[in-house]
């Protein structure tokens, strides 16, 4: 019978091929390191990363439905929340050691740290300013843009830029390990089960290859963002300790909750919605006429004046406001900028000058209806509960921004898994994860035919021993089933 030890090992098997194919040549290896293009080993390691990415992606889903099944049916008890935590560190140690994976942002988290090592401004100038080594292992497109991060990230990078590598990933997989003690809280805390959280938020294919692998600052921020929303949430329950204790908890837990959030959003700023959610819930808490309006007065101030405070402290000033318009590429997979491009495409054949304004306007679209989904999500939040609506209203923002990438999908799933309830948001959202950790090759470059084939190549077989897996786990139920 196929048993969370299967499931462990099976996701060791992959995250462990996908470590070594990185290896190989395969990952975001330093520009010193990169084999020729032409050389065989580069494709032999992206066909062993697509079958440790498969093999990952198989014991990911075969261990989500032994935590959907339900306990006293014979066919054994679904995992805890402890079991999942243990294999989400099975399935983490073979990445730790491995290069960068699915994308070369981590140089540019170095390279902005020893920018403000070096007293230069982050937010008028790119790395190329800085010159030397460290700048020619930067993406070619970031290499003259200013940092769109906040002055908390900066001031981490800064004191953890001589450690290179390993110190950004020690920060990431701090972040992923205060994720994973906080979901199954949070889900408690909103309804839900603490284990389908953990596996759709914590054990997702998508924290283990960005989080982990690609040692994305979105770590930090979901862990700050998740860590205020959780004492936002506890401040909201009525205390046990009288009346003092009572006033108290009212107002000293929205505080910390807001602090932890305008944190959040100094580290990347779609953070920031997570203060509507402390709003909300600090109103909740209130009694009395215009609760919500002193409520939203309340966390507005708090933000501002941590935002001020931590932008003296870190020296860097307000540049991070106007670098958020930072400019991305038009050549990315976002349904607005495919949308653009086709809109602009078709006018262009039709002889029309419009197609320059098509990718501005498409932009203003995806924008209205960010906020379209954000207010009817709100709208709703008696029913869906403020983290859900939180949940909702961040993955509208990635998904409708100028530029996707898998990892924004993270924004609104982390909330999404400790909040929904079972059924079609979480079935969809695991869905779109599985598809989503095969679409971007593990160097983060685009593909090409040849390597297209490669990782084909490494998928299948990997996907023919996941599905044996599956298999013997429905075969296992049926057979319990039947007895």
């Amino acid at each position: 019978m196929v048993n969370v030890r299967w499931c462990r090992l099976l996701g060791l098997a992959g995250t462990s091929a996908l470590a070594l194919g990185s290896m190989g040549g395969a990952g975001a290896l330093p520009v010193r390191d990169m084999p020729r293009a032409s050389a065989g080993p580069p494709a032999l390691g992206l066909g062993a990363s697509y079958f440790g990415l498969v093999l990952l992606v198989g014991a990911w889903w075969c261990l989500g439905r032994l935590v959907g099944r339900k306990a006293g049916t014979g066919s054994g008890v679904p995992p805890s929340p402890r079991q999942l935590q243990v294999t989400l560190v099975v399935w983490t140690v073979p990445l730790v050691p491995a290069p960068p994976l699915f994308s070369r942002d981590v140089y540019s988290y170095l390279a902005q740290g020893a920018m403000v090592n070096a007293h230069m401004d982050v937010y008028t100038s790119g790395p190329d300013r800085l010159g030397g080594p460290l700048v020619e292992n930067v993406a070619p497109m970031w290499r003259g843009s200013p940092a769109p991060y906040g002055p908390v990230f900066l001031e981490l990078a800064r004191v953890l830029e001589p450690g290179g590598l390993l110190g950004m990933r020690v920060l990431a997989l701090a972040g992923v390990a205060l994720m994973v003690v906080l979901l199954p809280v949070l889900a408690r805390r909103c309804g839900s089960d603490p284990a389908a959280a953990l596996w759709l938020g914590g054990l997702n294919p998508l924290v283990l290859l960005h989080l982990v692998g690609g040692a994305h600052n979105d770590a930090v921020m979901l862990a700050l963002l998740g860590t205020g929303l959780l004492a936002a949430l506890s401040g909201s329950r009525r205390s046990a300790r009288g009346a003092v204790g009572a006033r108290w908890s009212a107002v000293a837990r929205p505080l910390a909750a807001a602090t932890l959030v305008t944190l959040a959003a100094l580290v990347k700023a779609p953070a920031a919605l997570g203060l509507v959610a402390v709003g909300s819930l600090w109103s909740s808490r209130l009694t009395g006429r215009w609760r919500s309006v002193r409520a939203a007065a309340a966390t507005t101030a708090v933000a501002a004046a941590v935002t001020a405070v931590v932008t003296a402290l870190a020296g860097t000033g307000y540049g991070w406001v106007s670098a958020l318009g930072t400019p991305v590429t038009p050549y990315n997979w976002a349904p607005i900028a495919a949308l653009g491009r086709l809109t602009g495409r078709l006018l262009a054949a039709a002889g029309s000058g419009l197609a320059p304004l098509v990718v501005p306007v498409w932009q203003l679209v995806g924008l209205a209806a960010t906020a379209a989904v954000a207010a009817l999500a709100w709208r709703h939040r008696a029913r869906l509960g403020s983290v859900y609506a939180l949940g909702v209203s961040l993955a509208a923002a990635a998904v409708l921004a100028p530029a996707v990438r898998p990892w924004y999908l993270l924004w609104g799933l982390f909330l999404i898994a400790a909040a929904a309830p079972p059924g079609r948001a979480r079935r969809w959202t695991a869905a779109v994860s599985a598809v989503l950790a095969l679409v971007v090759l593990p160097s983060g470059s685009a593909a090409d035919a040849g390597e297209v084939g490669f990782a084909v190549a490494g998928g299948v077989p990997a996907a023919l021993a996941a599905l044996c897996v599956l298999s013997l786990e429905l075969r296992a139920r049926h057979v319990h089933t039947l007895s």
